[in-house]
């Protein structure tokens, strides 16, 4: 007979209408919960015949009794959300956190990857959020006795939370074609080897996928590298205005990233949507304030969801096959953008 599928704390959320953060706090009775969602997380934990996984059932033998969290870097908006929601989980199970940022620098990763037996002494478990690795490295990875699991990554053999990054552009990118903007320019992240952080090219598929599927075809001198900041964005808006050419409409391949093209503008005189649209992917804090349009993504539900997953990895002798678990997005209409006149 085959087995009942496994119930994670998405399908809480899921059944409550909660978010995986409210839920993952009512499950471990944190404060900051109200009645009504408490009541509401365990009628559906009780339906589901979820359990969530207790400190008190941590295995003996060798734990150190904390695990790792691994980051591009740590000052990026997503990474600081997404590593707060997913200490708040670890604390609560009894993991003390280690953070290593790689500092965006291929040469901070090397070093730590040749010597994971050394973090192997020094954790139970890595988190990883959108680092790129290649094949030697996630090899290594399984290798080293550590439980591995990871917020948005493609194709890795652990538990990987995440979104369609490449449907989020598309989205994206679509909303700018619905409004009328044909004349279109990416600044676009950036991949290994230049870069540690992966999301980039699935984002550039999706802008390239919707240009397709309205029969448009794309610009290579419409597309810049802005990696994934705001003086990035700035570098790569003012190299557009001054010696390219200006579209009417701009999809930033992140919020901070769109936040430095809105500056850029500003500098430049002009602004979004008089002169051109901006649309970004996030939904970053500060969308909000600034007007930004944008594609958001739930980043501490990724964050907690991913953290939840790895101490059940770490707390069952036997752990389950290996989960792939893709969160929605969806399109935020603001007035940084508006259909062509």
């Amino acid at each position: 007979m085959a087995k009942a599928p496994r119930v994670t704390i998405q399908d809480v959320a899921a059944l409550s209408g909660l978010s995986i953060c409210t839920v993952s706090r009512a499950l471990r009775n944190l404060p900051n919960v109200s009645e009504k969602a408490q009541a509401k997380v365990a009628d559906a934990a009780g339906k589901l015949g979820y359990r969530a996984s207790s400190a008190a059932s941590r295995l003996a033998g060798g734990s150190t009794g904390a695990v790792a969290i691994i980051v591009p870097t740590a000052t990026a908006w997503f990474f600081a959300q997404a590593v707060e929601a997913a200490e708040e989980v670890f604390a609560d199970s009894g993991y003390d956190t280690v953070l290593i940022s790689l500092r965006s620098r291929p040469s901070v990763q090397r070093k730590l990857f040749s010597d994971l037996a050394g973090l192997a002494q020094r954790v139970d478990g890595v988190l990883l959020l959108n680092v790129a690795l290649d094949a030697a490295e996630v090899a290594a990875l399984e290798d080293c006795g550590l439980a591995v699991a990871s917020v948005g990554m493609q194709s890795v053999p652990w538990d990987n939370v995440g979104i369609d990054d490449e449907e989020a552009a598309r989205k994206a990118t679509g909303h700018l074609l619905d409004l009328g903007h044909w004349d279109l320019a990416m600044l676009a992240g950036t991949e290994p080897p230049s870069s540690t952080v992966v999301t980039a090219d699935a984002r550039r598929r999706g802008f390239e996928r919707a240009l397709a599927e309205h029969d448009l075809t794309l610009d290579p001198d419409l597309v810049l590298d802005a990696g994934s900041s705001i003086e990035g964005g700035r570098r790569a808006m003012t190299e557009l205005v001054e010696n390219r050419r200006l579209p009417s409409a701009v999809f930033a391949g992140c919020d901070e990233t769109a936040f430095g093209a809105l500056m850029a503008l500003r500098d430049l005189g002009m602004s979004a949507p008089k002169n051109v649209s901006i649309i970004g992917i996030d939904d970053h804090q500060m969308s909000w304030f600034l007007g930004l349009t944008t594609v958001a993504q739930p980043v501490a539900d990724q964050g907690a969801f991913a953290a939840n997953l790895l101490v059940e990895r770490l707390l069952r002798p036997e752990p389950p096959a290996r989960t792939v678990h893709l969160l929605e997005t969806k399109l935020v209409e603001r007035r940084s953008t508006r259909r062509r006149r």
